[in-house]
């Protein structure tokens, strides 16, 4: 694999970042149109005699609305980006480990950080037995490393350090910051579909007579197209936040430790037990050091095409390279 810089790749982390948070307020105000255009079209195609004074009718039910559904969309998203730490925290339910709770984490964080010249961050502990584990955070007051119980007490020093430094690796590239804004950006959608769906299921069952049936058609079309856009932008997500970002965290912690055999193997040990039973969103499962659905997921080589991350034994490969 072609070397990439660390400047290099905090420098294409921050491009992409850009570009969603530019795409994002384009991609709902097409949303907004679409919602217009059906409305009309569906419940009041009739009383237009041209083409052009539909659209023109669309146009004013567009500017009605768009301002205060655009701006209701940026404010909820402000409002989740800056309480990331929270959300992923109660999706997560890990809670905060000091030194005194257990030197032998906080003093390999510690040390890494220190070699590197990093801000330690702060580190939070998943009471599951599973080995697994993230890096997350917006800026250095919130930059956070989470490992499982299950990682700190089955991995031995050099492994656990690897994995440490995987995550810190994640942090100097800027690779938390773009995740962070995938998953608000994904979790905003899903909530869009779930809103649709359920006006589906407690509105359709309603409609009474042929007066209605237009409506009825609005809600389904509206419901469908914004749960199959959402589910379209999820995955446009995952793309867009390369895979590659773990194999140059692989190999930035090969860089901090010296030891690539050690990662390996803790990656090994991972592959084995990666399931968080208190995972259930699949926005934040892409966090992970290994996504707890990968390894179902590349068993149909077709659903491995949407998979946040490599295969591990790919990654082992490499690490065995060095």
């Amino acid at each position: 694999m072609k070397y990439i810089g660390i400047q290099t790749q905090k420098s294409r982390n921050n491009t992409r970042t850009l570009f969603l948070l530019l795409l994002f307020p384009c991609l709902v105000v097409g949303l907004i149109y679409l919602f217009c255009f059906l409305f009309i079209l569906f419940l009041y195609r009739d009383q237009y005699a041209t083409h052009a004074e539909m659209i023109d009718a669309v146009y004013f039910l567009f500017m009605g609305i768009a301002p205060y559904a655009l701006g209701g969309v940026i404010l909820w998203f402000i409002i989740a980006y800056f309480n990331n730490v929270r959300i992923i925290r109660n999706a997560t339910n890990a809670h905060p480990l000091g030194r005194k709770e257990n030197k032998r984490v906080y003093n390999l964080v510690e040390n890494l950080c220190m070699s590197q010249g990093m801000k330690m961050p702060k580190i939070n502990i998943i009471n599951d037995d599973s080995l697994n584990a993230f890096a997350s955070g917006i800026n250095s007051r919130s930059y956070t490393i989470t490992l499982t119980n299950g990682a700190i007490d089955r991995l031995d020093d050099e492994e656990l350090e690897g994995v440490i430094a995987h995550e810190l690796t994640h942090i100097r590239n800027n690779d938390v910051k773009l995740l962070i804004v995938s998953i608000v950006f994904v979790g905003i959608f899903t909530l869009i579909a779930q809103i649709g769906l359920q006006l589906l299921r407690t509105t359709g069952g309603r409609v009474r007579g042929k007066d209605n049936k237009g409506g009825a058609i609005v809600i389904v079309l509206i419901a469908l197209v914004i749960a199959a856009i959402g589910y379209l932008f999820s995955s446009l997500m995952r793309f867009a936040i390369s895979r590659k970002r773990e194999y140059l965290a692989d190999a930035g912690a090969v860089e901090m430790t010296k030891r690539p055999q050690a990662l390996a193997n803790a990656l090994r040990k991972i592959a084995l037990d990666p399931q968080v039973e208190a995972i259930k969103r699949k926005d934040v499962a892409q966090l992970f050091i290994e996504n707890p659905a990968v390894t179902s997921h590349f068993r149909n080589p077709l659903s491995g095409l949407f998979a946040t991350h490599p295969p591990i034994r790919k990654r082992i490969e490499i690490l065995e390279q060095f």
